[in-house]
Order: C-alpha cells, then sequence, then structure tokens
C-alpha cells in the first residue's frame, strides 16, 4: 500500500524518537508519538521506562492546546486500556486530535485493534502501516511476544571466510575487529538477556557486559542502566560447574544459572554471591534451551541474544528454537583443524536450513549477515 510522503516522512522521525527507548523500555515496546499541525512538529515524546508515561501522553502534554486539529504519528498503535498508565486512545480523543497515522499494530490481547475502534468511532481518521516493517525490526521481541509468549532469539556468530570460529586449541581471541565487537555491543544492549554455555564461561571467563563507550558511536547517547540494570546474563550450567570467581557474575545480580543439578551447597554459594539458580527437572541431565527459552519469555524478556560456543549453537539450530541469526565474517582462513561453526550434524541435503539475509552491512573489514530461518524444504 502508498502512503502519503508527508505521512512517511513524520514517521521516519517517530521511529527515530522511539529508539530513544532502545536500551531502557525493558519489557514494553519501543514508541515514537509526534503531533503535527500543518508542516509543524507541535509536541513529541517517546516511552522511556515502564511505569513512566507512554510516548503519546508526552507528545500531549508538551502541545498542550496545540495538541487540537493535529494529526498523530505513533510507532504503535494506541492502547486501549488502563495498565500503569492510562489508555493513550482516549487521551488523543480528548485533546481534539483529527487524524491518527500508526506504523504497527498492537498483537497485545488487551489492545489488538480496540485502539483503532475507539478512535474510528468518534471519527478520527486513522492510517496503519505506514513504515511497518521498520517498527518491526525496532520492536521485534515486544511483537513476537505479544503473538508467541516467547521471546525473540538471536544467535550471534563470528567466523573466519572458511566457517571456522576457534583454532583446535580452543584459541578464539577477536577473529573480528573493533567496528564489529561494537556492534555486538549495540545487539546485547537492546537484549533483555544474553545467554551462554558454561563451556563459554570456563574457556572465555567472559563477562557478557554492556559497555556503553563502546557501543557504535550513534548509539552512545541514548538513556540507559547498563552500570546498575544490565541484560540478565544467563549461563546454561547442568552440572553447576560455574566458578565462584567468574567474571559473568558481576556484581549487580543479574546473573541467572539454570541447572538441572540437586547440589544445595554449590547452590547456596552461588546464592551468597549474587546468582539467581533456576533448578530444571531432567531425564536428561542436559539443560532444556528450549525450555529457557519459554521461562524466558515468561519473565517478559523480549529480546533474547545467544552468545555461545559451537555445540549450544546447533541446538539451538537444530531445533529450530532461532529466529534470527547474526554472523560476522572475518576476511581471515583459518584451515581446516580449526573448529566449525556449529556442531550440528546433518546427512542430507533436505536437510539444511534455509535462510533469508535481510541485511549485509560492512563492518570495518568485517562483514555481518542479518539473516532469518525459512521453512523451506528442497
Amino acid at each position: 500500500m502508498m502512503h502519503k510522503s508527508t505521512d512517511v516522512k513524520f514517521m521516519k522521525k517517530a521511529l527515530k524518537l522511539a529508539r530513544g527507548g532502545l536500551f531502557t523500555v525493558a519489557e514494553n515496546p519501543r514508541v515514537g508519538c509526534l503531533l503535527v499541525q500543518g508542516d509543524a512538529i507541535v509536541g513529541s515524546g517517546f516511552h522511556q521506562y515502564v511505569g513512566q508515561p507512554h510516548a503519546e501522553a508526552l507528545a500531549l502534554a508538551e502541545a498542550g492546546e496545540l495538541a487540537r486539529g493535529t494529526t498523530a504519528y505513533v510507532t504503535l498503535e494506541p492502547c486501549s486500556h488502563q495498565g500503569k498508565n492510562p489508555p493513550c486512545a482516549d487521551a488523543l480523543i480528548a485533546a481534539g486530535v483529527r487524524r491518527v497515522v500508526v506504523c504497527n499494530d498492537d498483537p497485545n490481547p488487551l489492545v489488538r485493534g480496540q485502539g483503532y475502534e475507539k478512535l474510528r468511532a468518534v471519527g478520527i481518521e486513522v492510517v496503519t502501516g505506514v513504515l511497518a516493517e521498520r517498527g518491526t525490526a525496532l520492536n521485534a521481541g515486544f511483537l513476537h511476544r505479544m503473538r508467541t509468549g516467547k521471546p525473540w532469539v538471536r544467535l550471534k556468530l563470528a567466523q573466519s571466510l572458511d566457517g571456522r570460529t576457534a583454532m583446535a586449541n580452543g584459541d578464539s581471541y577477536w577473529i573480528t575487529g573493533k567496528k564489529a565487537r561494537q556492534d555486538v555491543q549495540y545487539w546485547r544492549g537492546r537484549s533483555g538477556a544474553v545467554v551462554t554455555g558454561i563451556g563459554t564461561v570456563l574457556a572465555d571467563d567472559c563477562r557478557l557486559d554492556v559497555r556503553a563507550d563502546e557501543l557504535p558511536s550513534k548509539y552512545r547517547k541514548l538513556p540507559h542502566d547498563f552500570a546498575t540494570a544490565p541484560p540478565w546474563r544467563v549461563v546454561l550450567d547442568s552440572q553447576l560447574q560455574m566458578p565462584l570467581s567468574a567474571k559473568i557474575i558481576g556484581n549487580e545480580g543479574t546473573c541467572v544459572v539454570v541447572t538441572v543439578s540437586g547440589d544445595v551447597e554449590k547452590v547456596k554459594s552461588l546464592e551468597a554471591v549474587g546468582v539467581r539458580v533456576i533448578r530444571q527437572a531432567s531425564t536428561t541431565g542436559q539443560v532444556d534451551v528450549g525450555a529457557v527459552i519459554d521461562w524466558l519469555g515468561q519473565q517478559n524478556i523480549n529480546e533474547v541474544l545467544f552468545e555461545c560456543g559451537a555445540t549450544l549453537a546447533g541446538t539451538l539450530v537444530s531445533n529450530r528454537h532461532v529466529d534470527e541469526l547474526l554472523v560476522y565474517t572475518a576476511p581471515v582462513l583459518m584451515g581446516s583443524a580449526a573448529r566449525p561453526l556449529l556442531d550440528w550434524a546433518i546427512d542430507a541435503m533436505d536437510q539444511r536450513l534455509h535462510l533469508e539475509v535481510k541485511t549485509m552491512k560492512k563492518l570495518g573489514r568485517d562483514w555481518r549477515v542479518l539473516a532469518r530461518p525459512l521453512d523451506v524444504n528442497g
């Protein structure tokens, strides 16, 4: 569907505004709102924290009486229910907004079309789907969780040009360059949880934290709480091998260990240093990664980033737990003795996984491919 050029222009601005909540909205969607009179913006706002005013409320407060007769550009369908905030659809109606242009429909069962119904019932013109694909990319996790109950799962992989991730002795120190590593900080920062396996923790003593000064430059000024409330760091640790001195534990109480072990004393030791331990029942002796993903969705986590070794990555891919892959490729060759990208044994061509490449981006000397699995055979 073709949309008016004016609507596209202002929706681009609203989406840019919504990006202000990229690192802070937690379980909520990232939403921006502009109120436009003629060609002038008279009010603007973006949702920043759970419990704080929604984008529409902030824009209306800024505009005051100037809101009457405006067009509202909102990146998500205005809510129609009383939650932590009053209904935004009601506020737009009360302010006398003439027209509402929306990027994405809200699949939240508490909204799902009801915001539009309220607006149209009083004669407000509603236009939907403006730059919807861009809005979906911004809010992939929220939209997916509202539809499925599960978070949007990304798998980050870094490889050489010949598909290797580490030398035979395990050495994998910085396959990719600085810009690629900065890009990873961005994906961590927008995630509610970063997940890895105990093998990666033992081999690398990784932190998996977000370092604001290492973000790509265009994101460094966005609001964040990385020092006090970073994304959860989740470790799949079937036998509770986590060292109490591991860097990933941090000091802000956001490290979670998922295990099937019944070692009560080790659990107490981990909890004493601030780790939250979740125990799964298991008949296999291994943590069920699918159940972990389901649990994260139940905790209202919108986006999950897996940064892990070949074994866990292979499990994720083979069991179709991945919604999106971030594959960083460095222009180096590491040889046939080096370790492969995935531990995933398939025997026939019809078992291969087809991917849809959404974007390719050059990052210094490296490339990042963002791809999504396709349900295609043959």
